[in-house]
């Protein structure tokens, strides 16, 4: 009779790095959606490296880890990243002309609806997390809403407006998760809280 032996991974909790890098792509992308800065160029290489390399290292962890609603959340937000800094790059002609002329933002319009829709799931999710991570997602429903407003010309000043504010309170909010998931781990206690899960829906 042959014997079936389970290995064990052990890796690290992924979620500081992960949160990190939403909170530095968030904080640096709202500067330009509130006007203190303009452009895009130098938002890029952030998307690239902090929006979507460091939340597709934590996603890749997290599937490590056996947690499929870390590795999912962190995965799409990733490769959310990824699109969106190609869709700079095309608007900026980086892959010529006709692309850029031909682009249409109305299509951004239904890619955030997607991850609008995305994002609700998950944010239910998230309730059974703990309470730092639910009003994450509770702002990025927010975020996403006012990007699908604004891209798809329903109320693009309101939209706009929206998705700037609530893209701030994402990066803080992930400042505060980032280092209470270091520093809790680190000092092996409590030492920034991040509440308990509502418990409606597990036991």
């Amino acid at each position: 009779m042959k014997e079936t032996q389970e290995v064990k991974i052990v890796t690290a909790d992924p979620s500081a790095i992960g949160l990190f890098g939403l909170a530095v792509i968030t904080l640096v992308a709202s500067s330009q959606k509130l006007g203190i800065t303009q452009g895009v160029s130098l938002i890029i290489p952030w998307a690239l490296f902090l929006g979507a390399l460091a939340q597709l290292v934590a996603s890749a962890n997290d599937f490590k880890h056996n947690n499929t609603f870390g590795a999912t959340a962190f995965g799409a937000y990733g490769f959310f990243w990824l699109g969106v800094a190609f869709t700079w790059l095309i608007q900026n002609g980086i892959f010529g002309e006709k692309l850029a002329k031909a682009a249409d933002p109305k299509q951004l319009g239904f890619a955030f609806l997607a991850y609008l829709i995305f994002t609700i799931f998950m944010t239910i999710g998230a309730m059974e997390t703990h309470k730092v991570l639910f009003l994450i997602f509770f702002f990025i429903d927010f975020l996403f809403l006012g990007l699908s407003l604004s891209t798809l010309g329903i109320a693009p000043e309101f939209g706009h407006e929206l998705a700037a504010y609530s893209e701030l309170i994402i990066s803080l909010l992930s400042f505060y998760g980032s280092a209470a998931s270091v520093l809790n781990n680190h000092f092996g206690r409590v030492f920034l809280p991040v509440g308990k899960p509502f418990g409606i829906f597990k036991k």
